[in-house]
């Protein structure tokens, strides 16, 4: 399967991007899907995750209530809607699927992802 997210881009502190994260080669219906970030001398951390039948997400503190992700199954697309960006947002985003079918329903261990899209850059300015 390869993941390819796009969205990203140059936003003023206050605005909005939404992230997409398309699946192509194989369906990922059936796979927990997560988002990740990495920013600049940092370590790549969880953002978000959706279930494979989106009925259960979780979210860093940090993004809980200005993010939301989402997915299309018919699309075999994931999304990261992010609203009230911070400059402190700013990072390289990348989408990921779960190792296995249904299992784990949900979870924020990257090890437990075993395809990585390529990342897309999100920058905001304050």
């Amino acid at each position: 399967v390869q993941l390819q997210a796009s969205g990203g881009g140059l936003v003023q502190a206050g605005g909005s991007l939404r992230l997409s994260c398309a699946a192509s080669g194989r369906s990922v219906s059936t796979y927990v899907m997560g988002w990740f970030r990495q920013a600049p001398g940092k370590e790549r951390e969880f953002v978000a995750v959706i279930s494979w039948n989106a009925d259960t997400t979780e979210y860093i503190d940090s993004v809980k209530g200005r993010f939301t992700i989402s997915r299309d199954n018919a699309k075999n697309t994931v999304y990261l809607q992010m609203n009230s960006l911070k400059p402190e947002d700013t990072a390289v985003y990348y989408c990921a699927r779960g190792l296995g079918p249904y299992y784990p329903k949900v979870t924020v261990d990257l090890k437990l992802y075993g395809y990585w899209g390529q990342g897309t850059l999100v920058t905001v300015s304050s």
